[in-house]
């Protein structure tokens, strides 16, 4: 029966069109980008809008053009490099995949969803967004634009969460012919029509079919609300790391102590943070109690 409807409401051709008049010129999308310069998009984009990642791609596809050369980059300047994108263990992650990608795969990203989900810091998203995109094969690729649209337009519900059927669900969506193309559509129109805040409605292409809009654009249930989870930055402790890894990027060596202590008023807090960066490696204590970043 979900199939069935889900067929009946998301109609792959007029995704399809849309996508091919409304896609963004995205520097990934352009003729020529490797599966590496997919793959690398795909992890700088999780929870980083692509308008922050675009010109950081571009810079690493440049400097390190297929994961032999980011294997053998000094860590240092790959977090350098990483920049202001935030999460940067996700930098720490691609230099270990393409360690493994030179170790175990000849230096090649592999086309198969299980090769991929045995690298380095790759997950269900990633895996099936790196066959989809980088071989064209017909895989449900599910991030939280297509959960969103799936979830209004077929089930007429507000919010998406998470669900082990989704994979099948959105599989059963894809085209025998373009389903790639299908995906990336799917992906689109969540992200800049079926947005979480605000949804352009009017302009969507599955405005006359949309279950969510049929039922008057119900708003969450407070049980939902309170499911739904919203990630804060400004006094976390992630605000306190993205400091301190700023002040070590920008350091032409090691800083002592007292550089990182005048960074935030709360020293509970900055230590706390310091040493969650220590653990997880993104910065080094030498023999003198100076910090840097790990070589």
């Amino acid at each position: 029966m979900v199939t069935i409807v889900a067929r009946i409401v998301i109609e792959p051709a007029g995704i399809t069109q849309w996508f091919r008049i409304h896609a963004r010129d995205l520097p990934w999308r352009r003729a020529g980008t490797t599966p590496w310069g997919v793959l690398l998009s795909e992890i700088m984009s999780h929870q980083t809008p692509v308008a922050r990642v675009a010109p950081i791609w571009e810079e690493w596809i440049d400097r390190w053009p297929t994961p032999r050369a980011l294997a053998a980059a000094p860590t240092d300047e790959v977090l350098r490099a990483w920049g202001t994108l935030g999460y940067p263990r996700r930098a720490l992650r691609l230099k270990e995949c393409a360690q493994s990608l030179v170790d175990d795969h000849s230096g090649t990203v592999p086309s198969d969803v299980d090769s991929l989900l045995r690298l380095p810091g790759i997950g269900d998203y990633t895996a099936r967004a790196v066959a989809c995109f980088a071989y064209g094969i017909n895989v449900p690729v599910v991030d939280v634009n297509v959960r969103r649209v799936y979830t209004r337009a077929v089930k007429g519900r507000p919010i998406a969460q998470p669900r082990k059927a989704e994979f099948a669900e959105i599989a059963a969506l894809l085209p025998d012919e373009g389903g790639p193309e299908f995906s990336a559509g799917l992906m689109e129109l969540g992200a800049l029509v079926c947005t979480a805040v605000n949804p352009a409605c009017d302009t969507c292409p599955l405005l006359q079919s949309c279950e969510w809009v049929a039922r008057g654009r119900p708003e969450p249930s407070a049980e939902e609300m309170v499911k739904k989870k919203v990630q804060k930055f400004v006094g976390t402790d992630r605000q306190v790391r993205g400091l301190i890894m700023k002040s070590l990027r920008e350091a032409s060596g090691p800083i002592p102590q007292s550089t990182i202590d005048v960074l935030w008023p709360d020293n509970v807090q900055l230590t706390r943070a310091l040493y969650t960066l220590l653990d997880d490696g993104l910065a080094v204590q030498d023999e003198r109690g100076y910090f840097h970043l790990p070589r």
